[in-house]
């Protein structure tokens, strides 16, 4: 199973609103718009573990590559370096905090940029830069990924993602008609993000209740719990201590365990790997909105999805994958892309007691080999997922660990 990275609502969640200046003077149409001769948008995109990644075109010169979020409010600019480039004037300086108040990185407000995707034409944007690529999304996905989107685009239009088609079409809400064979479910828009009632049971013999879950397309686990929101979500057993990917603020760490039952309207999911976060290293206000957590792309992309922010709806069609049994990290490596191509690859971190740390894999590892492939051959997500292609597999991997080539043998095993 690919890895479950968590992709930092930290930045997000703890950001405060901001947009242009108030003496600043509009003289055109801001925002997000689609020229009145198409009735539609219809935008390919690219998935990496779970997220979506589309090409966007900042101020009309730089083409760039953003993960389309629903949990971001504000376009994020992952790397200072390319606004630099293009000599963005900034209109002030902000810090993000994390865990317990404290610095993490500053980030820099940038007024009346414009973003074109395709056919959508976007003009007058505010963009939060990072002075600090603190996200590396670039090694984590294996792909050149520049920044984050999200509000301002699933705001203004209908947003149909077809996962299995890899391609999304943005429709003016007077131009969408409801299609056929799509379960309609209700979803509340609250602080610019999505948010979904379903029944959850940790243990059958708990029973089920409602839980609420932000929607986050963003995040590629498929369901994050908060045990501490309330007495029926707690993390059950059998489960497993493990680093369950990166925020701003570092690594996070948690447990990651299968809960019996989660199910909204006529779809339901059983043995569900979840995720549950410490606190220590993910302190997210849950309480101000009654969220329990959140359910991520590995979990939407199960599904032809259609957002309508302005009628509170979300539109849902089974997918491919729909039935596809939920596994997690089989081998225990978390693995980055590294090098000019990202084309070499290195572990990044090797759960305690997992097929990998027996077989004596160790973090700073260099993966030349996998079963005979030679990974310069292979993108991230290849690698990824012929390290955990099924349970009891063989792997053969030859590794180079400081100058010395070795060749390690293991059988991939499930914990949980």
């Amino acid at each position: 199973m690919k890895l479950r990275l968590l992709l930092l609502c930290l930045i997000f969640q703890s950001l405060v609103a901001f947009g242009q200046d108030e003496d600043y003077p509009p003289a055109r149409p801001l925002g997000f718009i689609l020229p009145e001769y198409y009735n539609r948008a219809s935008i390919p995109f690219e998935i990496y573990n779970n997220l979506i990644v589309i090409d966007v075109l900042l101020n009309r010169s730089l083409p760039l590559k953003f993960i389309l979020d629903t949990g971001v409010r504000t376009t994020v600019l992952t790397e200072k370096t390319l606004s630099d480039l293009l000599n963005l004037e900034y209109a002030r300086k902000i810090t993000i905090p994390g865990v317990g108040g404290e610095k993490i990185v500053d980030a820099f407000v940038v007024n009346d940029v414009s973003l074109n995707i395709g056919e959508i034409q976007g003009e007058g944007h505010a963009l939060l830069v990072l002075e600090e690529d603190l996200l590396q999304l670039k090694n984590y996905l294996g792909v050149n990924v520049h920044g984050i989107l999200g509000y301002e685009l699933f705001s203004r239009f209908i947003v149909d993602i077809n996962y299995a088609k890899k391609v999304i079409n943005f429709y003016r809400p007077k131009d969408f008609h409801r299609k056929k064979k799509f379960t309609e479910l209700d979803i509340s828009i609250e602080d610019t993000k999505p948010y979904l009632i379903a029944n959850l049971g940790i243990r059958f013999d708990d029973g089920l209740h409602k839980a609420k879950f932000l929607i986050d397309t963003g995040s590629s686990h498929t369901l994050l719990l908060d045990a501490h929101t309330h007495d029926h979500i707690y993390c059950p057993e059998p489960n497993l201590e493990t680093n369950l990917g990166r925020g701003l603020g570092g690594t996070i760490h948690g447990y990651v365990a299968r809960v019996d039952l989660l199910s909204f309207s006529n779809f339901v999911f059983s043995e569900v790997i979840a995720t549950f976060p410490d606190k220590e290293s993910y302190d997210v206000d849950y309480a101000s909105n009654g969220r329990n957590g959140t359910v991520g792309g590995g979990l939407m992309s199960r599904f032809h999805t259609i957002f309508d922010y302005a009628n509170g709806k979300l539109y849902l069609k089974k997918g491919r994958g729909f039935k596809k049994p939920f596994e997690f990290n089989l081998s225990g490596l978390v693995v980055r892309a590294t090098g000019v191509y990202l084309r070499e690859y290195e572990i990044d971190n090797v759960r305690e007691n997992s097929s990998a740390d027996l077989a004596g894999l160790k973090t700073g590892d260099k993966i030349l080999n996998i079963n005979g492939t030679k990974t310069s051959e292979l993108t991230l997500d290849e690698v990824i997922g012929k390290l955990n292609a099924r349970e009891n597999s063989r792997i053969r991997v030859e590794i180079r660990r400081k100058g010395e080539f070795m060749v390690i043998h293991f059988k991939l095993k499930s914990l949980i």
